[in-house]
């Protein structure tokens, strides 16, 4: 079984794809769905933060989705799971693996934050506040 590192570089190579277009969503689902879940279990997610974090799924939807049921995910889920994908990369750049894992449930006094953890900050904002967490640590680790 591929580990989430391998599954990330799958995922990552096609990020700049048509997410628009349904055969790419079929082929990105394939990697992008096992490769969330592993990311939730390392930063120990319940699953209605990890629902939420998918744009509020319904528990059926989520179920099949965790349960390998084969399905295809949106251009939205798929964009959100490529952020959230980048946020554990570069999590895990910064800092050792338990701190990475660590880091979404902390507290954290960072003022984007407002004292709570990133997850929190995370699910209320959606999409614009996964790519601002984004930015956040790619600006820290040095990238773009």
């Amino acid at each position: 079984m591929p580990t989430l590192q391998e599954r990330l570089a799958g995922f990552a190579s096609a990020t700049a794809a048509d997410l628009s277009n349904r055969d790419v969503q079929e082929r990105l689902s394939h990697a992008a769905i096992p490769a969330f879940f592993k990311l939730a279990e390392a930063w120990g997610l319940r699953d209605d933060p990890a629902r939420q974090l998918l744009g509020g799924v319904s528990n059926g939807f989520f179920y099949q989705l965790k349960g390998g049921r084969k399905k295809t995910l949106d251009q939205d889920r798929l964009t959100r799971i490529s952020l959230l994908l980048g946020i554990f990369r570069a999590l895990n750049i910064l800092y050792n693996r338990k701190l990475a894992d660590a880091w979404v449930n902390l507290p954290n006094a960072n003022p984007m934050f407002g004292g709570e953890p990133p997850v929190t900050y995370m699910i209320k904002g959606g999409v614009p506040a996964l790519s601002r967490v984004r930015q956040l640590l790619d600006v820290r680790r040095g990238g773009r």
